[in-house]
């Protein structure tokens, strides 16, 4: 939780998702009030253990608003596409309430209320976001960071981070050339130091410097930078910068050294145990509603392929520390998919796909049979996705630090699955491990939890699937 915090990006989110919550409590007490302002007695009832049905009612929302993404530090909808996903998201929070009402009764507080509640909220929350979101892309707001270095990496976070919402938590005041360095970023962005470091960097209220110098060794000013870190001024390398702004770990900027050294990589009793303890629990509650679902999908196989062919497709995986177990997934493919024996990359609109197959992959009911991979211990729910055996061994001869991923159980879900589209390529494996290596680097229960949440994006709008 604490690593999460450190984000700037993060807690912006978080305190936009707090607000909102406040305004939705809120609109559900201004709802009561227009619904009943003419009987008192009603209205009193109401005001009975209010607050906690205020609370609960916007934190269902949140919650589904959440499932379609709208709290993703680097979303780049434009204003009608979070509208649309803020417009699902009030829908199945509807869906939520009135499970909820049904399981707790006292919670209760009819569907006049909440049907203004939502409404009111919907517009409450729709005028907040934009002008919240408008507010954090000033750039008096944001984290000033100044780059040591001009050459080749540090042209990196020009060319790299582009778009505005990779540079929504942070204003790049210059680059800061070294010596020896052949300058790559642009020429009105380059920098020149009148006074000692320390004096510049207060002049400018710099609060973070990100050392991006093509060669460290003996080039940097130690001293200035010590002093400058005693200030409150953060000293980060362009390696991490990277990983905590884009959410991905840039292979062709590290080394073994900052693997070894850099934070993470968390495998204490305590986490192993409260992780366990997460995959069980939720692939339980996971697999009670989805049975009826994995039944239907099962007759469905049957139906179309005949009473003969198999249901289900059992491959061979690559799972934790490199140990290999067998994946089960409902059939979506030929039975003869791989008659001659040679593993292939699934393709676009590969013909080898069924009729159901296309479905159940679209809707990942595919997967669900996995669940009883999660319960038996060879899977997690979040974790990198396994890959086969075959294609691992060519990967780990081609991509560097390949065999990393295996650091942790494959999962179900995983953050490279919500970050970057179906993998059918050698690059884009590569991509994929960028993603793959920051869960690894940072894994712990709020983000398990988080990308468990947005995974439901990922169904609904059916990204990635083949």
């Amino acid at each position: 939780m604490l690593r999460f915090l450190r984000d700037q990006a993060n807690r912006w989110l978080i305190l936009l998702a707090s607000c909102e919550w406040l305004l939705l409590a809120a609109s559900l007490w201004l709802a009561v009030r227009i619904r009943y302002w003419y009987d008192h007695e009603w209205l009193s009832e109401y005001s009975a253990g209010f607050v906690l049905r205020s609370l609960v009612f916007g934190a269902i929302i949140i919650v589904a608003m959440a499932a379609l993404g709208l709290y993703q530090p680097r979303m780049r909808e434009r204003l009608f596409g979070v509208l649309a996903r803020q417009a699902i998201g009030f829908l199945l929070g509807g869906i939520g309430l009135a499970l909820l009402y049904y399981v707790v009764p006292h919670l209760y507080i009819g569907r006049g209320v909440a049907g203004i509640g939502m409404l009111i909220g919907f517009v409450a929350v729709a005028s907040f976001r934009t002008l919240f979101m408008r507010l954090i892309d000033v750039e008096a707001l944001k984290r000033r960071v100044l780059v040591l270095g001009s050459g080749r990496r540090a042209s990196m976070i020009s060319s790299r981070m582009r778009r505005r919402v990779d540079r929504r938590g942070f204003s790049v005041v210059g680059f800061l050339p070294m010596d020896g360095e052949t300058p790559s970023v642009p020429a009105d962005s380059l920098l020149r130091l009148g006074t000692p470091l320390s004096t510049f960097v207060q002049q400018r209220q710099i609060a973070e410097i990100v050392v991006g110098s093509d060669d460290r060794r003996g080039s940097l000013p130690m001293a200035e930078l010590l002093e400058c870190k005693q200030n409150g001024v953060t000293i980060t390398d362009l390696p991490t910068f990277f990983e905590r702004e884009l959410g991905k770990v840039q292979l062709d900027l590290i080394d073994p050294s900052w693997l070894v050294f850099s934070d993470g990589f968390n495998a204490s009793p305590l986490r192993r145990f409260s992780k366990r303890a997460f995959d069980i629990v939720a692939a339980l509650l996971v697999l009670v509603p989805m049975s009826p679902f994995m039944l239907l999908t099962a007759l469905a196989i049957r139906f179309e392929s005949g009473w003969r062919a198999p249901v289900l497709y059992r491959q061979e995986r690559v799972g934790e520390r490199g140990q290999v177990f067998s994946l089960a997934k409902f059939r979506s493919m030929r039975p003869d998919a791989e008659k001659d024996g040679v593993a292939r990359w699934a393709a676009k609109n590969d013909d080898r796909v069924t009729r159901v197959g296309r479905f159940i992959r679209k809707t990942r009911l595919d997967e669900l049979p996995q669940l009883w991979n999660i319960l038996r211990g060879d899977m997690s729910l979040i974790g990198p996705r396994p890959e086969r055996p075959t294609f691992v061994e060519d990967l780990s001869k081609k991509i560097r630090y390949y065999q990393l991923r295996h650091c942790v159980k494959p999962g179900l879900a995983g953050w490279a699955q919500l970050n970057f589209p179906y993998g059918a390529t050698e690059e884009d494996a590569a991509e994929k491990l960028k993603y793959d290596l920051f869960y690894v680097k940072n894994h712990n229960l709020v983000l398990d939890a988080a990308i468990l949440l947005q995974t439901l994006e990922v169904v609904l709008f059916g990204r990635g699937a083949r």
